[in-house]
């Protein structure tokens, strides 16, 4: 594909800042919504919600209600990514913004299962399900926000921001965790203080509507509409023309979104429960450990700007998978220093396989069906990938009783991302604009 007929869209300093910033915010947020939960499945969902099944059941159908959100992230990805390339990026972020925000502090005033019975499990797995119907159609619009506004050479770099948003809403939910832990104990947490991060939730809601208003629609967006060349029906010609692209999507992101899950969600519960490791200092060590989550996935996005996006993930996956089953033999001392050394380690190819991911993604689709292929994409890595991670974790350590057979489970599907990746030639530098629209990876 050509490189050097890209058409560049006129810079401006001011509009790029606060699109960084609108996307950063809104994706941290949204991410701190999504994470919240997932924290709070781990820690306290299990008895207040699914106690008729048993100490073991519950844990599992906790780890499944954190999962059955990602069946529903396609569906948002197909309404977010088809309005998402009719009506724009900016309407449908902010629309996706409000709608997960709702959800989660809905949440945070949900009566439990010994106060009113099954009507609480059913109303906690309804706003689970909103959740990832909203989290289906807002990465790909954020993402595509970030990308769209950058410079050719930069892409990789604007399109990290909201990678990075990732990282953040980890470190800003298991931070307000072990705040809340360690303030008023884990006795008041459990009976009303888990409650209260999901009522934050609002605060954060109102402030990333306002930045994300402030952000104007993607030139590119704009530049497709100006020349009368949206297609009436974008989701039929996504998958006659781009299947192929969808799928290398979902598979390249597997492994990523598996591994990033264990971090958000499952290594705090095997710490305090499999190795009777204090609860705040875990919180601790994992907060901590997330800043490497957020510095290397940075770096991934720099850095694709100059090796490329496909070596960079493959220098990414090939770090993941080295690490997958070490890393367990440090976590299973219950050093909370070596248990921390082994999840920042873990961050180092979780980032360099996560920050080039926009501007790939982005570069692999044309404009008029891009928010559809990008969504799509990663809606259904996700379900492939993080959906069930903790659950087949959990099961894993059941059936053999060794944790590092959890690692063998993540190091192949590293292997499988590792090979998809490497299927796509390399993108960077091509045209992202009108001109280049029925070019395909």
């Amino acid at each position: 594909m050509p490189t050097g007929s890209a058409v560049h869209h006129e810079s401006n300093p001011r509009e790029e800042r606060r699109v960084l910033a609108g996307t950063l915010v809104g994706t941290t947020i949204e991410w701190y919504d999504f994470f919240i939960y997932a924290q709070a499945a781990g820690l306290v969902l299990a008895p207040l919600f699914f106690a008729p099944l048993g100490p073991t059941g519950a844990q599992l159908a906790a780890w499944a209600s954190l999962g059955i959100s990602f069946l529903f992230r396609p569906l948002g990805a197909i309404v977010a990514g088809h309005l998402g390339d009719k009506l724009g990026r900016k309407k449908i972020l902010v629309t996706t913004l409000i709608l997960m925000g709702l959800a989660t502090t809905l949440i945070g005033v949900l009566p439990t299962h010994a106060q009113i019975g099954i009507g609480a499990t059913l109303m906690l797995i309804f706003l689970r399900v909103l959740q990832g119907f909203s989290a289906g159609g807002e990465w790909g619009g954020a993402a595509l926000m970030s990308v769209e506004h950058a410079p050719v050479e930069k892409r990789g770099f604007f399109g990290a921001y909201p990678q990075i948003g990732v990282p953040c809403g980890m470190i800003l939910a298991t931070g307000t965790m072990w705040v809340l832990t360690t303030v008023i104990g884990e006795e008041a947490f459990v009976e009303w203080g888990w409650r209260l991060p999901f009522l934050f939730s609002i605060v954060l809601i109102v402030v990333g509507y306002l930045i994300r208003r402030a952000v104007e629609e993607s030139p590119i967006f704009l530049e497709m509409q100006q020349r009368k060349r949206e297609s009436s029906a974008p989701l039929g010609i996504l998958f006659r023309n781009n299947f192929k692209e969808v799928a290398l999507c979902a598979l390249i992101f597997i492994a990523n979104n598996a591994a990033g899950y264990l971090l958000i969600a499952y290594f705090a519960t095997y710490a305090t429960r499999e190795l009777g490791m204090s609860r705040p200092p875990v919180l601790l060590a994992t907060t901590l450990a997330s800043f490497g989550w957020l510095a290397f996935t940075m770096y991934g996005g720099i850095l694709s700007d100059r090796i490329g996006r496909i070596r960079t993930f493959q220098i990414g996956y090939g770090l993941l998978g080295l690490w997958a089953i070490p890393m367990w033999f440090l976590i299973d001392t219950a050093n909370i220093y070596l248990y921390f050394v082994a999840l920042f380690l873990l961050t180092v190819g979780l980032g360099l396989s996560y920050g080039p991911q926009s501007a790939l993604y982005a570069e692999m689709f044309p404009v008029e069906v891009r928010y559809s292929g990008v969504s799509i994409g990663y809606a259904f890595g996700a379900i492939l990938g993080g959906a069930f991670a903790p659950l087949i974790a959990e099961s894993v350590l059941g059936a053999t009783g060794n944790s590092w057979m959890i690692g063998v489970y993540v190091l192949g599907i590293a292997l499988i991302s590792l090979i998809a990746v490497s299927f796509v030639k390399e993108t960077k530098g091509r045209n992202l604009h009108v001109e280049d629209v029925h070019s395909s990876s």
